[in-house]
């Protein structure tokens, strides 16, 4: 996607330098400024610390971080001391840890000697894998928006919850990118952008993002999306995951859970977009089965804005003593969702097989 006319990646090598770098998020929507990771511990922190974050993204940059581990030593042990660094960097996106197992199995067989160069042409395929399966999603998903504003009159409405772009991904993202792909192809849609509290990804990330395509969006606090599908002001919904079980059920940003109700509640089609990455075969249902990431409750009492003097501070917003919980991510059950769409088509989330009869011996 592009940034002021400028083609970008969420993750790429430099030309010359050949370093790892990225776009660094926390700075997002104030300043765009990218950095350089130069060791794994650096990747790990970067998962972390959110610098990158979104399932896919983080995958990759495990990838990389792999790479970057190689360099500093290229041994068994370093393999198997990065991957159980990197794994433990964040507990429910599962993109992460199929990632490091397509890295170890690549680079496990291989001599030393040969394992540097073999993690970079295996972490770049992962990218452009992803890149390419996200454009997929987006083809996939252009379909369904425009059958939707084929019935009706005036802008597709459109909701989204939390970051799905592609900030979230490699290039063109999961949920964003059938928006992208209907924008362009000249079809009437407007966003209604959840603020996706706490961290406020969707306020600060995807709206910049539609901002930068030129797409129209406004963006509502988290509660407004109910509101707005009883009066007829949402025509379908769109998330993406950070996991998906093998019956269907989606994890994905907190507060996910609720919009599913609120449109199945007002007859209002849900999907959620997704990449095979982000699909766990081992876990036959999600609620109460997916490890659900407890962050920092400061996210939850604190926000990060640009003052009115211009400087880019931290504020407290709650009770000054008042504990505060921060669950990452819900569960939202299969049949609350109209259909997932992944890079080989759409079905209904109870019928993952269908489209990856390959996992069907070993479901």
């Amino acid at each position: 996607m592009k940034v002021d006319g400028v083609p970008y990646r969420t993750i790429w090598r430099g030309k010359t330098s050949g370093r790892v770098q990225i776009i660094d998020q926390t700075k997002l929507p104030f300043e765009f400024v990218s950095c350089e990771l130069r060791s794994v511990r650096d990747a790990a922190i970067a998962i972390s610390s959110m610098q990158v974050r979104g399932a896919p993204l983080i995958g990759a940059t495990a990838a990389y971080g792999m790479c970057l581990a190689m360099e500093e030593n290229a041994s068994d042990d370093k393999i198997d001391s990065a991957y159980t660094e990197l794994l433990a960097t964040r507990p429910t996106a599962i993109n992460l840890r199929w990632a490091l197992d397509e890295m170890r199995a690549e680079l496990k067989p291989l001599s030393s000697t040969h394992r540097v160069d073999a993690a970079y042409e295996k972490a770049a395929a992962i990218c452009d894998e992803d890149a390419e399966n996200c454009r997929q999603i987006g083809l996939h998903g252009l379909e369904i928006f425009r059958d939707l504003a084929n019935k009706k009159s005036g802008p597709l409405n459109i909701l989204t919850h939390c970051n799905a772009g592609w900030l979230a991904c490699v290039d063109w993202g999961t949920a964003t990118s059938p928006m992208y792909h209907a924008f362009d192809a000249g079809i009437d849609i407007h966003v209604w952008v959840d603020e996706t509290r706490p961290r406020n990804q969707g306020a600060a990330l995807t709206a910049w993002e539609l901002g930068k395509h030129g797409i129209p969006h406004t963006i509502i606090a988290d509660n407004t999306g109910g509101h707005l599908m009883q009066n007829g002001m949402v025509d379908v919904c769109i998330t993406g995951s950070d996991r998906v079980v093998a019956n269907g059920d989606v994890c994905n940003k907190i507060g996910t859970y609720l919009k599913a109700l609120a449109a199945d509640d007002n007859n209002i089609p849900f999907y959620v977009a997704i990449p095979f990455s982000t699909i766990d075969w081992n876990l036959p249902r999600g609620v109460g089965k997916v490890p659900i990431e407890e962050r920092d409750s400061k996210e939850v009492t604190h926000m990060t804005g640009l003052a009115t003097n211009g400087n880019i501070d931290t504020f407290q917003i709650t009770s000054p003593g008042s504990p505060a919980a921060n669950f990452a991510f819900d569960v939202t059950p299969a049949r609350l969702i109209t259909g997932l769409i992944t890079e080989r088509g759409a079905v209904a989330a109870n019928a993952l097989l269908d489209l990856y009869p390959e996992q069907k011996q070993s479901a």
